[in-house]
């Protein structure tokens, strides 16, 4: 018995090895995993299956293109040539490292919180004529979410084709009850990566955290706001499966204009993935007309193909700010080079502005993030801590003429491991809005010293740098 329980150990193990040497670029990566096969009999080769192995890659790098849509070469170059020269750079790694182009002709509204956003989406359902397509991680099945399956169903009725796409795990694992409302309606709708089967279990750390909804293939919404009550003030009365809910602030934003196929084509691509339905009919790509006058490029990612090109882009537009860098994040858990190319940013005299929560909505990411913030020059960085609602903001800004929002948390969970929606826009009314925003939430907040971090004790020193081992996957 034991000839053979060794025997499998090191045949596991070797699998391991193998496996780790192949597909983790990173070599300390690689390292602990071999190790942990090694060292830990069965079970380590257990959670090398478990959290190890991207099982996406091999299924998502077969999804088409399925459409990228642009007003017109001329109209976007001659944008381009009117911004600076470091912006300009980061343009063209955006061209690049993503190969989808940048739109000119694109109209992009800011809207802060469900106050602003929730009822200009529900107009929208209500006036569409042919399509909607939805994302969202979590929909909550509270009255923000029976407004919207309302209002879902009343467009099903009247012969408007949709497609609803909730996360496997944000939106509800062992149930959903708003799927279940909106199969009951006739819509369409499905959770994303979920599976029972045991060998199919990645759902469990791969999860789907866009939030799009596209209007008849040319009027679009993203950002960071989900659907749910806590996202409407006042707030504080209502509840969550009996819980009293804590306020969220959040942004939203409208788009009109080329762009919004970008969006299209994101969400199209996670719907074929989860269901193998192709959205090819024209109602869902119209020809879209110029809206406005900004430039933008949607970008999506996630553990496929298109794993590390948001973060590529990061760190390109850190690399390339002269003046000022301005970050709204709910988390900010960097790997080593967001770390690396932030602190030498600093280093040049980049003017830096952290914005985060003084409590997260979950503690271990409090004491995660003290630790990270730590390792951070922060005698250069100025981080502010906004206190009240909770601020699920995401948020960022380079010398007044770059911006990006959309879903993605400064984690490695969101850059690594979920599947997420950026947007970019080069736009200087817009990046005008989002620091004003930012100069408002600042104005409010507390600044936090390197010398309140360096006078934890030495207990909550080691409480939050364990908390930040598990970096990888918060």
């Amino acid at each position: 018995m034991w000839t053979t329980l060794t025997f499998l150990h090191i045949l596991i193990a070797t699998l391991v090895t193998g496996h780790a040497l192949l597909h983790k670029s990173e070599v300390r990566s690689a390292i602990g995993w071999i190790g942990l096969g090694w060292l830990s009999p069965f079970f380590g080769g257990a959670i090398y299956l478990a959290f190890g192995i991207n099982r996406v890659a091999r299924r998502a790098s077969r999804i088409p293109r399925i459409v990228n849509v642009t007003d017109g070469p001329v109209e976007v170059l001659a944008g381009c040539l009117t911004l600076d020269d470091n912006i300009r750079t980061i343009a063209e790694v955006g061209d690049r490292v993503t190969s989808i182009p940048l739109t000119g002709g694109n109209s992009i509204e800011m809207l802060q919180g469900g106050n602003e956003a929730y009822p200009a989406m529900l107009a929208e359902i209500g006036r569409a004529q042919h399509t909607i397509a939805l994302a969202s991680y979590i929909f909550r099945p509270d009255r923000v979410g029976e407004d919207f399956v309302r209002a879902l169903a009343a467009a099903h009725d009247r012969g408007v084709q949709i497609r609803v796409l909730v996360d496997g795990i944000g939106s509800g694992y062992f149930w959903s009850p708003v799927i279940s409302q909106l199969r009951a309606a006739g819509v369409p709708a499905r959770r994303f990566m979920h599976n029972w089967l045991p060998w199919r279990m990645s759902f469990i750390n791969l999860r789907n955290h866009k939030k799009l909804m596209i209007i008849d293939g040319a009027i679009a919404y993203t950002g960071g706001l989900n659907l749910g009550i806590e996202n409407v003030w006042p707030s504080r009365r209502a509840r969550i499966s009996g819980r009293p809910v804590r306020p969220v602030i959040d942004v939203h934003f409208h788009l009109k204009g080329p762009v919004v196929s970008q969006l299209m084509t994101s969400f199209a691509e996670d719907w074929h993935f989860t269901t193998g339905e192709q959205l090819d009919e024209p109602t869902w790509w119209p020809e879209i007309e110029p809206a406005g006058s900004a430039l933008a490029r949607g970008i999506s990612s996630g553990p496929d193909e298109d794993i590390g090109k948001i973060e590529t882009l990061l760190a390109a537009a850190i690399g390339q700010a002269k003046r000022r860098i301005r970050i709204v994040t709910p988390y900010f858990l960097p790997d080593e080079r967001l770390r690396l190319a932030i602190s030498l940013a600093a280093l040049r005299g980049v003017e830096i502005e952290l914005v985060i929560p003084e409590q997260s909505d979950h503690v271990i990411m409090n004491w995660a993030m003290s630790s990270h913030l730590s390792f951070f020059p922060l005698e250069s960085i100025r981080v502010f801590m906004t206190s009240g609602a909770f601020d699920h903001s995401k948020l960022l800004t380079v010398d007044g003429n770059w911006c990006a929002v959309g879903s993605i948390n400064w984690d490695v969970r969101s850059l690594r491991l979920n599947f997420e929606f950026l947007l970019e826009s080069y736009h200087q009314p817009l990046i005008g809005q989002i620091d004003a925003l930012i100069d408002q939430k600042i104005s409010g907040a507390r600044h936090l010293e390197a010398a309140a971090l360096a006078a934890r004790s030495l207990p909550v020193k080691l409480r939050d740098a364990f908390a930040r081992l598990l970096l990888p996957y918060l």
